[in-house]
């Protein structure tokens, strides 16, 4: 079947207004709500009130960070979600970024590929249900037995950028959840997950501002690239993908401290490349070409265009409609 997925919560809505949002989603071809964990909400108590509301829905994490849980209530966590839940549950475990670890939750963000493997090792055992003992890089925990194991297994998916996270999402996990990249650049990341792994999933990430304003559309973007691109992790991750020169001037106003000079220095082809805007159907044709790449569930993650624009719910649905009839005139 194809996967069309959409990040909650729903912009705009608080959790207990989004159960009336989803039934039109779930209608118009959606089959999975995906979370993030930042500065919002968590990423399970969206899942989890989604689950209740609307239980076909897969669910997902996109992602839960490695280090600001310990490794037994990450697993505690998830069993929890997959017994509430009657789908399929994954959980996306990630490094998060330095910025949110460190800066916003006072933790140390070290050895990040070390600490992924770890946790997604110790939580596949420990959601079996059988005693763990693990003594490794990045803890040292001894006899931790999940009492409440679920009977529908997670998924667990790790969130990758460069090789090294892209062969670890392929080998130890399911697959990996990528972000802030092109359909072109699927194609350079996907064969680094499934190295090891041919079937590994390959969840995408993908931003959509919903508006046909083009300077509405490159205003919000602008920002939202300043915002995430000179994040350590992301700058390395757009350097890899040879992005440098195409970036170097917003990363050094950026880091001059001069904020207007770094978004005027943002080309509009590297917007066009990383965001979807325009028509439905417009959207719809740039979410096949992710899916052409190699991307197996694509998640929408739906922002608000600056100037205003049309209602979230209207353009989710929209959207999904759009994505469903090309697949059904495709015959996919």
């Amino acid at each position: 079947m194809h996967r069309l997925g959409l990040t909650i919560p729903l912009d705009g809505q608080t959790l207990a207004q989004q159960r009336d949002q989803l039934g039109e989603v779930a209608a118009s071809g959606f089959t999975d709500l995906w979370s993030a964990e930042a500065s919002g909400a968590d990423a399970f108590t969206p899942l989890v009130a989604a689950a209740v509301s609307h239980p076909g829905f897969r669910l997902g994490t996109a992602i839960v960070p490695a280090y600001t849980r310990s490794p037994g209530l990450m697993a505690m966590s998830a069993a929890a979600l997959a017994d509430v839940a009657q789908n399929e549950v994954v959980l996306g475990i990630g490094t998060s970024s330095d910025v949110i670890v460190e800066k916003w939750n006072g933790l140390t963000f070290r050895a990040p590929y070390q600490r992924v493997r770890d946790v997604a090792t110790f939580v596949r055992r420990a959601l079996t249900g059988e005693r763990v003992d693990m003594d490794c890089d990045s803890f040292s925990i001894a006899g931790f037995r999940l009492d409440r194991v679920p009977q529908r297994q997670p998924k667990i998916m790790i969130a990758a950028l460069r090789p090294g996270m892209l062969r670890l999402a392929g080998s130890v996990a399911d697959g990996a959840i990528v972000n802030w990249l092109s359909p072109a650049d699927v194609g350079r990341v996907a064969p680094y997950v499934r190295s090891g792994n041919p079937q590994a999933e390959i969840v995408a990430r993908l931003f959509v501002i919903a508006s046909q304003d083009v300077a509405a559309v490159r205003a919000t973007a602008r920002r939202a690239i300043a915002a995430y691109l000179n994040v350590p992790v992301y700058a390395k991750f757009h350097g890899w993908l040879g992005r440098g020169e195409q970036l170097a001037a917003m990363w050094q106003a950026w880091e001059a401290g001069d904020r207007a000079a770094a978004l005027a220095a943002i080309p509009e082809g590297l917007i066009d490349d990383l965001f979807l805007y325009g028509s439905p159907a417009e959207i719809s044709a740039r979410i096949k070409d992710y899916v052409d790449a190699g991307v197996t569930t694509p998640v929408l993650a739906i922002m608000p265009a600056v100037a205003g624009g049309p209602a979230f719910a209207m353009s989710a649905g929209e959207i999904g409609r759009a994505y469903a009839k090309a697949l059904s005139t495709q015959g996919r």
